[in-house]
């Protein structure tokens, strides 16, 4: 079954709230740019976190037999890009999300998912 990007999203987002990421959120971009429909941020508390994170949602992404296309930062651990396609993960430290701040960037309106806590 394949999932839209919005599913995908969201699947990503579960995923984070698995592994104790926090301040979760989904961006809606489509309307905003080609590069991707959906971007997918949270914050962590260190570099050790960020990898771990990054490797869990590449292994269960993978078992649902959808590829990481290209993977940047992974090295440096404070901010990990993560690119699926239609969506793209942003995995930061707290610090560089404070400073890149790209959900002011690129939230508009109504376009911002705020993960719920469970």
């Amino acid at each position: 079954m394949a999932l839209n990007s919005k599913e995908m999203a969201l699947m990503i987002e579960r995923m984070m709230d698995d592994k104790k990421a926090q301040d979760i959120i989904v961006l809606d971009v489509a309307e905003m740019t080609i590069v991707a429909d959906e971007f997918v941020i949270c914050s962590v508390r260190s570099t050790v976190q960020s990898r771990a994170l990054c490797d869990y949602i590449e292994e269960k992404m993978d078992e649902c037999h959808i590829p990481l296309k290209r993977l940047e930062g992974y090295r440096e651990g404070c901010w990990i890009v993560m690119d699926y396609g239609d969506v793209i993960v942003h995995i930061f430290r707290q610090e560089e999300r404070e400073f890149y701040s790209l959900e002011r960037l690129w939230s508009e309106g109504d376009n911002m998912h705020v993960a719920a806590k469970a």
